[in-house]
């Protein structure tokens, strides 16, 4: 009864860690404009999420290895505390530069906290029972993508927006107390080699490629000397780390792991629905806001029915998962999000709410599956000396691959959007050049419009979003034909391991 307590405890402190860091950034993009009004700066606002950004994601495969060496406890209360103080110092901040600053900070505790939450849940739990548990973590990290948006309009609006980072303080140290009061961790550390070289190129390879990412077609260009030099280093750094990995007796990533099927399909299944999923997020509220002239508000609650179908979804997965194979299950998850996809591209200024609110929850269904099964396959028939790593390299590749996402359909969308007003305004390029495209956000400022002004500003910002959507079907596509490769593998529960010996963890 006592280790059954223990272990719920543990679960919770997980649970809040991950939903902590996990809403962070779509809780202070929410706040950003805010935020800029407060402390000015506007040309260096873009930093407050690069910084983050760049600090979680270099720290994933390094913390994920390092759990796999010494252990997974003092690594994941280092994030906690990392990510509490940098909170602390957020809240405190005065000038942009000091929120960018204490923003990095977050970031490099926050690039610990999900790829190990999911590695202790395997470590703590039997096969039979992981599914139910990951199923839960999934279920709270599509939870978060839809809630912090809400959460922040929320807390900007009633309090300030320092209070954003503040309310993680309460939630973190529950969360502290609970994994250093009730975790007892098994695995003895073992003193092993470190790959610096390994662990020093990643971090500024995913720097350079991140700011290039971040910067570029906004405050550079794509084809400035600037931008073309991040992505140049960013390849060469790349490249030594593909050398080191090779010649390291601990890599940081082992790159055997992606000879396993498995793992490799995983992994790009991965990376390809972060870079779409993250679209509806960001693009469904702007349609809402700018087609259908709805409030803040509205364009949060818009997002209900895809934060639903998320949770189904990624429950779903994990109850199954030692019943179902993970190539089903994960190709049924591309039939959904594919064919959701597929109808918010067809739609128009005249789609009902009814009909986006089931688009949207269809493909939230689809992506849900993902958030409990692609963990579980990753690390599937691992040892949990391996764990560590091969989950961090998931956590890695979904938020690169959202990244990736936003960088590239983000401008595409941009430049869709201004062709398309310039073509329809092409004999009065005044008029559009003069229309201030921010009021399209309010319903006052959507009121001071011409109506036949208004309408065109409107279809073309339907069209460029829908047209985003249509591209994002090619790498949702590509997901679905890695599913096909899977193979038949589930989590196999204590039972069937005793009865297949040979099917034991490497």
């Amino acid at each position: 009864m006592k280790k059954t307590n223990s272990t719920s405890f543990v679960t919770a402190g997980l649970l809040l860690g991950i939903f902590m860091a996990a809403i962070d950034n779509t809780i202070v993009a929410t706040a950003m404009g805010t935020i800029v009004g407060d402390l000015g700066n506007y040309e260096q606002f873009v930093w407050v999420t690069a910084g983050y950004m760049v600090a979680m994601m270099a720290g994933m495969p390094i913390y994920g290895k390092l759990s796999d060496m010494y252990g997974r406890k003092r690594f994941f209360v280092f994030g906690l505390l990392m990510f509490l103080l940098g909170s602390v110092l957020c809240g405190l901040s005065q000038t942009m530069n000091q929120l960018i600053a204490f923003r990095i900070i977050q970031g490099i505790g926050g690039g610990a906290l999900m790829p190990i939450a999911f590695t202790i849940i395997f470590d703590l739990f039997p096969p039979e029972k992981r599914g139910k548990m990951t199923g839960l973590i999934g279920a709270v990290f599509g939870l978060s993508s839809v809630l912090g948006p809400l959460l922040g309009a929320f807390i900007t609006e009633a309090l300030s927006w320092h209070w954003i980072f503040y309310i993680n303080v309460p939630i973190g140290a529950v969360a502290l107390f609970l994994i250093a009061r009730y975790y007892k961790e098994t695995m003895e550390a073992s003193k092993q080699k470190i790959d610096w070289l390994g662990a020093g190129s990643l971090v500024l390879a995913v720097s350079c490629l991140m700011f290039a990412l971040e910067l570029g077609g906004g405050t550079y260009s794509w084809g400035s000397p600037t931008i073309l030099l991040l992505f140049a280093a960013a390849a060469v750094l790349f490249t030594v780390f593909t050398f080191a990995e090779r010649k390291a007796e601990e890599p940081i990533i082992s790159f055997w792991m992606f000879k396993k099927r498995l793992f490799a399909t995983s992994q790009l299944i991965a990376f390809a629905y972060g870079g779409t999923f993250v679209l509806l997020a960001v693009f469904i509220p702007i349609f809402v806001q700018a087609v259908f002239g709805g409030t803040a508000s509205d364009a949060g609650t818009t997002l209900m029915p895809m934060m639903l179908g998320s949770v189904v979804g990624s429950m779903i997965g994990g109850a199954l998962q030692t019943k179902i194979s993970f190539r089903a299950m994960m190709v049924f998850s591309g039939v959904c999000f594919f064919s959701g996809m597929a109808l918010l591209a067809t739609m128009g200024t005249d789609v009902t709410r009814i009909a986006l609110a089931f688009y949207i929850a269809l493909a939230g269904l689809g992506v849900g599956f993902s958030f409990s099964l692609l963990p579980a396959a990753s690390i599937n028939q691992l040892s949990p000396r391996f764990r560590g790593s091969a989950n961090s390299t998931n956590s890695f590749l979904r938020s690169f691959g959202m990244t990736v996402g936003l960088a590239v359909f983000g401008t595409v969308q941009t430049l869709s959007f201004t062709n398309r007003l310039n073509g329809a305004f092409k004999e009065a390029p005044i008029q559009v050049e003069n229309q201030n495209l921010q009021e399209l956000f309010t319903p006052e400022g959507r009121a001071q419009i011409p109506p036949d002004v208004l309408s065109t500003i409107t279809e073309a910002m339907s069209d460029s979003i829908t047209f985003i959507f249509s591209l994002a079907l090619i790498p949702i596509a590509i997901a679905l034909v890695a599913a096909f490769f899977m193979g038949n593998d589930k989590v196999e529960t204590s039972k069937s391991m005793k009865r297949n010996p040979s099917s034991s963890e490497t």
